[in-house]
């Protein structure tokens, strides 16, 4: 299984602010879309609040120490190699964010998509 990361890093090596992206740029969010669809996506509990529901066509995997969330339409793990245990199987999974899930998959990241 590859590992992948997709990121968007500012010139001050920013990926966000206040949990939100810190620009919209149609290009960036289809590439991010291409790339993405018909693969998993593993990210963090605040990177799925800041969007709000899970990404169509993806599988969805959140992490997060809260053993009491559910949420419709994600698998809901506590630890990132939960995650990656559930994916074993699959070709490439792609994790999209945050920072300390970032840092957390750097070890295990074989490829990284960077904007």
């Amino acid at each position: 299984m590859m590992v992948s990361m997709v990121v968007a890093i500012a010139e001050n090596n920013a990926i966000g602010k206040d949990n939100q992206l810190l620009w919209h740029l149609p290009r960036d969010l289809k590439h991010f879309k291409t790339i993405t669809s018909g693969h998993t996506v593993i990210m963090g509990r605040k990177t799925f609040d800041s969007v709000g529901k899970p990404l169509p066509n993806r599988r969805n995997i959140v992490i997060t120490r809260n053993t009491e969330l559910s949420i419709d339409g994600v698998e809901v793990v506590n630890d990132l190699k939960s995650a990656l245990r559930l994916c074993a199987a699959e070709e490439e999974v792609f994790i999209v964010g945050g920072a300390e899930i970032y840092k957390q998959a750097m070890p295990d990241t074989g490829r990284i998509y960077l904007n």
